[in-house]
């Protein structure tokens, strides 16, 4: 019973740590990723469809992605998702592919990229304290039921602040990192 809600405490928190991973991933950097673009979505035939699932993305150099539409007539959607998307890049077509030129970062925009990384920790961070809480509160209820000892509380609660902090750590890290990787010139 202890270990089912220990083991989904860790379940839910590893999520939280790959949502901010794969939110960072559409930070941009200064250098090309196709990452960047995946996660636009597209009007398609009058759907939202994710750009990965249209078309091929590539980055042939540091500085250019290039997007590969499977169905042509997708060209022009592509361009307008992107030109709508904060990515603040201007899509360049020749009829059958996209690129986007992947202009070197302003000094200010760096400093406005790490500070929405450090908001995007934070909120990761409380997302992980959040699941904590609902486990805790869970636990404290199984205890006030006589389901478990005090003594297994108290050993659960330690385990699960371990696993928070851990976490919690794991989040500090990936920020840091990527931080680091926005204010490198």
């Amino acid at each position: 019973m202890i270990q089912e809600q220990i083991s989904d405490a860790k379940s839910r928190m590893h999520k939280a740590v790959e949502a901010l991973q794969h939110e960072l991933l559409t930070v941009r950097t200064g250098r090309a990723s196709t990452g960047l673009v995946e996660h636009l979505k597209v009007e398609y035939y009058g759907t939202p469809t994710p750009l990965q699932q249209l078309a091929t993305i590539s980055t042939p150099d540091a500085k250019l992605i290039v997007i590969t539409p499977y169905d042509k007539t997708a060209l022009g959607a592509i361009e307008k998702a992107i030109q709508k998307s904060d990515l603040g890049l201007t899509p360049n077509s020749d009829g059958s592919v996209v690129r986007l030129s992947i202009p070197a970062l302003t000094e200010e925009r760096r400093k406005e990229l790490a500070k929405h990384i450090r908001k995007r920790v934070e909120e990761a961070r409380v997302a992980v304290r959040n699941v904590r809480r609902d486990v805790h509160d869970h636990l404290r209820k199984l205890e006030h039921e006589h389901s478990i000892s005090q003594d297994d509380l108290k050993r659960s609660e330690t385990e699960l602040q371990k696993l928070t902090d851990d976490q919690v750590s794991q989040v500090d890290e990936i920020g840091e990192e990527k931080e680091q990787e926005v204010l490198t010139v």
